[in-house]
């Protein structure tokens, strides 16, 4: 089944991102750029040029339609302003998703990467398929961590050692992890949420949807 290419939460859309989100996208990355650096590798290429921006969602939006990966801007519900990104991201091994997530500076402490990660959980399940889900953070980020563990992923491991942060510390990587026969009992098949095709039309949810 093709993938949805907008997604409405409790609180939020996420859709695919446009080249025309490149000026508020910069808006968000620059004022949450020094939370960001302490987690975030990308953050290290920061700050980018409008142009950069550009050619970097261009890039995002052709992986998207390629089914190479599912990389999802974060908006408001009126669309005027960038709150995070997201994404779907396809690991090397196995029929499996990952989800990454960030949140405005602004925004963090509401709840909404906990609201964002049962929405692309429910997705993945229902309209990709897939065998089990990942979510990867750093064992610093406490918030980060808190949310896999709010929706019944279970954490396989923490690797020592593997990464390099922005700030050039060397740190370990949490991976948690939640299976097909898992997904029923847990959390996400309850999220509220509508999604739609590259035309727009709504796409067929399993589980029970919000209006």
């Amino acid at each position: 089944m093709q993938p949805a290419y907008r997604i409405e939460t409790e609180r939020t859309v996420l859709r695919c991102w446009q080249p025309g989100d490149a000026p508020l996208l910069s808006a968000a990355i620059e004022a949450s750029l020094e939370h960001l650096k302490a987690w975030m590798p990308w953050a290290a290429g920061e700050p980018r040029s409008l142009d950069e921006r550009v050619g970097l969602l261009r890039t995002f939006r052709a992986a998207f339609d390629k089914d190479e990966e599912y990389v999802y801007g974060i908006f408001n519900r009126d669309e005027r302003a960038v709150i995070g990104g997201t994404g779907l991201h396809r690991r090397d091994e196995g029929n499996c998703l990952e989800i990454g997530y960030w949140i405005h500076v602004d925004f963090i402490g509401r709840g909404l990467a906990t609201e964002i990660s049962a929405a692309l959980t429910k997705m993945a399940f229902e309209i990709h398929g897939v065998d089990w889900v990942e979510i990867r953070c750093d064992p610093n980020n406490i918030r980060s961590a808190s949310v896999p563990r709010k929706l019944g992923y279970t954490l396989e491991a923490t690797l020592r050692k593997r990464r390099i942060t922005p700030l050039g510390k060397v740190e370990g990587t949490m991976i948690w992890s939640l299976f097909a026969d898992e997904f029923p009992d847990s959390p996400s098949p309850g999220a509220k949420i509508r999604a739609f095709d590259v035309l727009g039309r709504e796409m067929g949810i399993v589980s029970p949807t919000g209006g």
